[in-house]
């Protein structure tokens, strides 16, 4: 079965000459920043606030596929897609390009849990949420 994914957000990302590594090229680590910053600001648009205390998004697990090396200078685009909602999940999915190129650098992945910070267990995801990921 063919699980569909929705862009709920695109940005624009800076890179930093202290992004690059020995071998002159993005690191690796510096993508996993790219998806987060993505995933922090889609959530400040749907009013998540990503603060300790409360209900909020944790990240269960993250990847990326790095297909072409980033180099110092330029502008990273990360358009972020949502699956389906679960009861308490929503895996994502992320393309990472340059401005003004269509071709794909770096795809990455992330599952979102919400969970009660209290309890450590998972909630279910807010209404408002849920209606942001499955608006058309």
């Amino acid at each position: 079965m063919e699980h569909k994914k929705k862009l709920i957000h695109v940005t624009t990302i800076p890179m930093r000459w202290g992004d690059m590594d020995a071998y002159g090229h993005v690191n690796n680590t510096v993508y996993f920043r790219f998806m987060e910053q993505a995933r922090v600001e889609w959530c400040e648009e749907v009013g998540v606030e990503v603060r300790p205390g409360g209900l909020g998004p944790v990240i269960i697990n993250a990847s990326c596929t790095f297909l072409i090396p980033m180099t110092y200078p330029g502008t990273v685009e990360v358009r972020t897609y949502a699956g389906h909602p679960g009861r308490s999940s929503v895996q994502t999915h992320v393309e990472m390009r340059i401005v003004g190129e269509e071709q794909l650098y770096a795809e990455g992945a992330a599952k979102m849990v919400w969970m009660d910070t209290q309890t450590g267990k998972s909630a279910p995801i807010p209404d408002h949420v849920r209606a942001a990921l499955e608006a058309e």
